[in-house]
């Protein structure tokens, strides 16, 4: 019997789509009044059914709506999103989404995507140039002799590095540049795919789930729940060092079962296709890593140093990112001598490889497009705060914590999840007689528990660029997340009766 293939990353999108398309038909539309803050004319802006009014930006103005946030943290621009107004749901009328809007939404996906799309497209260009340069070759062939014996050092400040990234400032999207480069030196060091892979994205999601100055999460989501980015931060710091800590464990224990028997890993099927589109099979362990060489190596290297002190202190986005990795490939290929007319031809096939992993943030994206056209966002959020009603505190953080994590599918977004749900959601602690900064917690606990499975969010493109299913992902990551969710809400019902 034929053995039946998993789909691809861009079908199950599309299949989410349909399914978000059906529950437009079958969720009742709804929506919560906004209100947005106009630096220019120093006034708010609330938009309700469509109608916008121009109010006062005034603290008085914030007390009438019962939104507990100081004026300040909207002047200063701490808030620069339009965030929900507390108890203004109303249900409007169905926009139930059809065929036509089915087939739209990986368009406008895409188009909405396009910043992110033209920085992995930009970075496929460069690898591709790199590559060309005999860098990569070199440089794996050096690391390899360097950490022989030693490998499991690799995994430990790669993942460490990367979770600092992203509980610092929300090293998500950025990552997708790590994994080509990244991969062949784990697979260099007898080491699978699979690890690699864990290294970057787990790292990335456990910083970002305990994010601790994140301005994308915790800051801009405790300035919505109108508290202190500090308070609560000595838990997170705790929770960042446990779940980090685990998380290392539990890649090192896989790691050590697969380099001791290769066969024992999850994607052994796939060896050999995945080191020879990785070039494994193709590496010259002969190149000298020469002078020129190491320079090249070293600008590569300064395109994300450049990009995180960027992104960390000059408010650079995905613009400025771009440019940067434009401009070391272009630098590259001139200490490289690389004749302009190869220049381009590698450049245009480097981007070409990364095409199908842009199309899958696209085609995500087009998800939440369909959500947010058909209403059914803000009916999600309004029947979810009712479900905490009467519970009692410990029940409420933890149920909190699973809301969060089922939210985030609908809005993976982090920065969006804070503004539209913190001023809904944070009065409900002060009904519980539980800090608000719990609250702030759950959001940040759920989101990441459930950001290392979302389809909606990054781990399909991820997945996309090492040839690795879905289905495998899964299997590997979930004993992982099974310790994770229970750690977490231990550390949750302690901190209610502790605080």
């Amino acid at each position: 019997m034929k053995k039946l293939k998993f789909p691809t990353a861009q079908t199950i999108l599309i299949l989410i789509a349909v399914l978000v398309t059906i529950l437009t038909w079958l969720v009742p539309a709804g929506e919560y009044d906004s209100l947005a803050y106009n630096a220019q004319s120093n006034s708010f802006t609330k938009i309700s059914i469509g109608e916008s009014v121009e109010l006062p930006a005034t603290q008085e103005t914030l007390q009438k709506l019962d939104i507990k946030i100081p004026i300040e943290k909207f002047t200063n621009g701490d808030i620069y999103k339009p965030i929900g107004i507390p108890n203004t749901y109303r249900e409007m009328e169905a926009q139930p989404q059809g065929l036509a809007a089915l087939a739209q939404s990986p368009i406008k996906g895409i188009i909405a995507a396009a910043d992110i799309i033209f920085l992995i497209l930009i970075i496929g260009g460069l690898i591709g140039i790199m590559n060309l340069t005999g860098a990569f070759d070199a440089g794996i062939a050096w690391m390899a002799k360097t950490l022989k014996g030693r490998e499991y050092i690799l995994i430990i400040v790669v993942t460490t590095l990367i979770a600092l990234g992203g509980t610092t400032f929300g090293l998500a999207e950025e990552t997708m540049a790590f994994y080509p480069i990244l991969i062949p030196v784990f697979l260099a060091a007898k080491y699978d795919a699979m690890v690699g892979l864990s290294c970057v994205f787990l790292g990335s999601g456990i910083g970002s789930m305990c994010s601790t100055i994140n301005p994308f999460a915790t800051i801009i989501a405790s300035d919505a729940a109108g508290i202190n980015w500090t308070t609560g931060l000595n838990n997170r710091i705790i929770m960042l060092l446990l779940c980090t800590t685990i998380t290392i464990v539990y890649i090192l224990r896989y790691a050590k079962r697969v380099k001791a028997d290769p066969s024992k890993s999850i994607i052994y099927d796939q060896k050999e296709a995945i080191e020879q589109l990785f070039g494994l099979n193709t590496v010259d362990a002969t190149i000298k890593f020469t002078n020129r060489l190491r320079l090249i190596t070293l600008v590569f290297s300064l395109c994300f140093i450049v990009m995180i002190i960027g992104v960390s202190f000059l408010d650079w986005w995905f613009v400025e990112m771009t440019a940067t990795f434009l401009v070391g490939a272009i630098i590259i290929g001139f200490i490289a001598g690389i004749k302009e007319s190869d220049f381009v031809d590698v450049f245009a096939k480097g981007a070409a490889d990364l095409l199908s992993v842009a199309f899958i943030v696209g085609i995500a994206r087009g998800v939440t497009i369909l959500m947010e056209d058909g209403l059914i966002s803000d009916t999600v959020l309004y029947y979810a705060s009712i479900l905490t009603e009467d519970m009692h505190k410990g029940v409420f953080a933890n149920v909190m914590l699973f809301i969060y994590g089922g939210l985030s599918f609908f809005m993976p977004s982090s920065s969006g999840m804070a503004v539209l749900t913190m001023p809904i959601f944070s009065p409900l602690a002060d009904t519980v007689n539980i800090g608000r900064e719990i609250i702030v917690d759950t959001y940040l606990y759920g989101m990441g528990l459930f950001y290392l499975i979302n389809p909606t969010g990054l781990i399909l493109a991820a997945l996309a660029i090492v040839k690795i299913g879905f289905n495998k992902w899964l299997r590997f990551v979930i004993p992982l997340m099974l310790v994770l969710v229970i750690t977490t809400m231990i550390f949750l019902t302690i901190s209610v009766y502790t605080n």
